[in-house]
């Protein structure tokens, strides 16, 4: 019989909890990830500042309008993103082929076809506030389609932040005021669900292998794209204005608020619950509100400003309960190897 060891069972249950206890979804660790406490915090803050860019992006599309068809706006936002993703893969020198072909272009199909064209065809139609806020019941998606698909649960006090997360999204819809038409309502919505959609799809892609962010975000928008620019092509009559500030929106949405908000997007919808990550998506357009009143000069009503004081409340209350409880099991965790130096009970 082997002697017992102690030092030996120690030294085990060490190793163990470096690397096998830091498992997440099926796969090891290495030893340079963050511990999950801290990818929690960082994609809560990637989560913001990516709402930031698309919260101050209706702003910045309601402008480009002006000089260009949305179709057109459209394709041009989503072709140069791409081709600015593949730049920066040549760059850094990072992997070029996609992991996953066919869950990269259902990625693709419903987070740029569906989700962008949509969007933009719902702007021309429709308020900008308004319509940005009907995009945003894509987290109302997110949670059915990750309860169904993911598994994924909120419990216990979550629930009650989530509901004040959504009852501040109600408040700044104001569904009593019957602003903009039908059409744009409906494409708004279904902009949303095509959004939840192709989350779905990336976190299932990110789940079961190590994909890399870069190269999935640039395939999923080139092959989004090209739908977009087929359409474009068809159906419109004459090109963009070129003026300054036309290019200054263009380099905005093919830039930042695609490429750079996406990348946030995916890393935050990797490090956290599908629909959780969904929620958070809820500060852009209490954004939104914020920047049309400071440069276009369209002030929040009393409703808004409530229901954007409730949207920042919730996810705050929400952040910080992730965070807490990730915090939590890392110090649970950290416990195990000094309890392998207790005494032997027989």
């Amino acid at each position: 019989m082997v002697p017992f060891r102690p030092a030996t069972l120690k030294a085990a249950v060490f190793r163990h909890g470096r690397e096998d206890r830091t498992t997440e979804n099926g796969r090891k660790r290495t030893p340079y990830e963050p511990s999950r406490a801290r990818s929690s915090s960082l994609a809560w803050g990637a989560l913001g500042f990516a709402g930031i860019l698309y919260g101050y992006n209706w702003v910045v599309m309601k402008s480009a309008l002006r000089y260009a068809d949305p179709a057109t706006f459209a394709a041009m936002r989503v072709f140069f993103g791409a081709v600015f993703l593949f730049l920066l893969l040549a760059i850094l020198r990072r992997p070029l082929r996609p992991q996953n072909l066919v869950l990269t272009v259902v990625v693709g199909l419903f987070g740029i076809t569906g989700s962008t064209g949509l969007t933009i065809w719902a702007l021309e139609n429709g308020q900008p506030g308004k319509t940005s806020v009907l995009v945003y019941t894509m987290p109302v998606w997110l949670l059915l389609m990750s309860w169904i698909i993911l598994g994924e649960r909120v419990r216990g006090s979550q629930w009650s932040f989530v509901a004040i997360a959504l009852a501040g999204l109600v408040f700044v819809i104001s569904p009593w005021k019957a602003e903009g038409s039908t059409l744009s309502n409906m494409l708004g919505v279904a902009a949303g669900v095509c959004s939840a959609a192709s989350s779905v799809a990336a976190k299932i892609l990110c789940r079961d292998r190590r994909v890399d962010l870069l190269t999935l975000n640039a395939w999923q928008m080139l092959f989004g794209s090209i739908p977009i620019v087929v359409i474009a092509l068809l159906t419109s009559s004459s090109g963009p204005s070129w003026t300054g500030w036309f290019v200054a929106t263009l380099l905005y949405n093919a830039i930042l608020a695609s490429p750079v908000a996406l990348l946030l997007w995916f890393y935050s919808l990797r490090n956290l619950p599908a629909g959780t990550a969904g929620l958070g998506r809820l500060a852009a357009p209490a954004i939104g509100v914020f920047a049309s009143w400071i440069q276009l000069g369209e002030r929040p009503d009393r409703y808004e400003t409530v229901g954007i004081l409730l949207i920042i409340a919730g996810l705050a209350a929400l952040a910080g309960r992730q965070i807490a409880n990730e915090r939590q099991a890392g110090r649970a965790n950290a416990r195990l190897p000094v309890l392998a130096d207790q005494p032997r009970s027989d």
